[in-house]
């Protein structure tokens, strides 16, 4: 099978070349090499064009993804190159690249697998020489650039000081771990000018409103978007996008929850836009989501929202309503988030078609733990008495505090020796709820 990933380039800078396998006994699936050139769009956004046949391919070594190591890549200059023997299904590989290359929810709609099912036959058994990599490729090297990198944190000038970067972030209130940090995961950081990049995006964001106390966080989430040209990248990426729908109000809030929204390029963003028109939402509709869920742009369309949303069909939802209650819901992986929720009240003696009817109601309900919400909740239901059904009535249930709010509303029902629906229960203000039991006990007295 022929896999590529796609991650952001600032994810390669820490990578160095994995063990090799010495056996293949173990691997189910082989990948192939490819050879990838790291390019550039308009916006500064990484992608990478397949120049394999450029290549001989008995010059590149096999690297492996093992169940105690993962794939890490060799590069010289702006081209990587990979080729791994994997253990794992297409579905765990994937999951493992996310994993590994998009751990922060903000790069993780970067990643992508495909697959091309077409490659040929596995390789014969009989492993084919290589040849070692260029020295410039070894792990050592790549080891000293992030290395290096790092050092130019702490280090003093002529002038006894540190560097004006440095001086800076820490007035602004980032500590020097916390720019190690940065520096560890994004080496090119600590490069920026201070004057001609980092100090001018600061004092954008502080003019749009960011307060000063949220910007050592926009840093440390996102040191990229202060390697953006505002003249050439961020503004005119702001236009698109609230031509687009996003409100130029909120850029500020957006900005500090999500600050990547700033870092893909018009293409990217356009895909997903287009997705979400093929799925009927209207143009002020999308406008809402993107502003409400700014990481719905990052969203892989292919293996994650068309996937999502064609699971959702399959229980009778309608996609579009969903999008708008519960737009991050899309987000979330299928195998681990979604299906075990389905399959959670499945077992509990609901349809689907039921649960599709509970999701429809309140998209929120896939958001929520089996283990720390859905689980007690179910639990204490059943002691409520009663039917299944009312929870495919208000499935907002599951939203409210155990403790707080469905406990001790029960037990003051109780006491009255009355019984209302859930959503009677719940949802009114505690004022309102005493006067309909009052009115319900009435009632019952009469």
């Amino acid at each position: 099978m022929h896999f590529v990933w796609r991650v952001p380039s600032s994810k390669f800078q820490s990578l160095t070349r994995p063990s090799f396998s010495d056996s293949r006994s173990n691997f189910g699936v082989w990948v192939w090499v490819n050879v990838l050139r790291v390019r550039e769009d308009e916006f500064g956004i990484g992608f990478y064009e397949d120049i394999s046949p450029l290549y001989n391919s008995q010059s590149l070594n096999s690297l492996c993804i093992g169940e105690d190591s993962v794939t890490q890549l060799a590069f010289l200059g702006n081209v990587f190159f990979w080729q791994a023997n994997v253990a794992f299904s297409v579905e765990n590989v994937n999951q493992r690249v996310l994993d590994v290359y998009a751990a922060d929810s903000e790069i993780r709609g970067y990643s992508s697998l495909k697959v091309d099912e077409s490659f040929p036959n596995l390789p014969d058994d009989k492993e084919k020489p290589v040849a070692p990599l260029p020295a410039s490729l070894s792990p050592s090297f790549l080891d000293s650039k992030k290395l290096k990198a790092i050092s130019r944190v702490r280090e003093i000038g002529p002038n006894g000081k540190l560097r004006p970067q440095v001086l800076y972030l820490i007035e602004l209130g980032v500590d020097l771990d916390q720019i190690e940090s940065m520096t560890r995961r994004f080496p090119n950081f600590i490069y920026y000018s201070l004057e001609g990049k980092i100090k001018p995006v600061v004092e954008f964001l502080l003019d749009l409103g960011v307060p000063k106390s949220d910007i050592p966080t926009i840093f440390n989430r996102c040191p990229r978007l202060f390697g953006f040209s505002l003249s050439e990248n961020l503004i005119p990426t702001m236009a698109f996008l609230e031509g687009l729908g996003v409100d130029k109000k909120r850029w500020a809030k957006l900005i500090c929850s999500f600050p990547s929204i700033l870092c893909y390029g018009r293409q990217k963003v356009k895909s997903n836009v287009d997705f979400l028109y093929e799925m009927g939402l209207s143009a002020e509709s999308i406008g809402k989501i993107l502003t409400r869920f700014p990481p719905i742009i990052g969203c892989n369309v292919e293996d994650n929202l068309r996937t999502t949303a064609e699971y959702f069909r399959s229980l009778g939802v309608d996609v579009a309503p969903l999008l708008c209650q519960a737009p991050h819901i899309f987000g979330f992986s299928l195998e681990t988030n979604l299906k075990p929720v389905t399959k959670f009240f499945v077992e509990r003696g609901y349809s689907k078609e039921e649960v599709g009817t509970m999701i429809s109601r309140f998209g929120k309900l896939y958001s929520y733990s089996l283990e720390k919400n859905l689980t007690p909740k179910w639990e204490f239901f059943l002691t409520m008495n009663y039917p299944h059904s009312e929870l495919v009535k208000h499935p907002q249930y599951f939203g409210y505090s155990l403790e707080k709010r469905i406990k001790p509303r029960y037990a003051l029902m109780k006491e009255f020796g009355v019984v209302l629906p859930i959503s009677s229960l719940l949802m009114p203000s505690s004022d309102n709820l005493l006067k309909a039991l009052k009115s319900k006990l009435k009632k019952k007295t009469c």
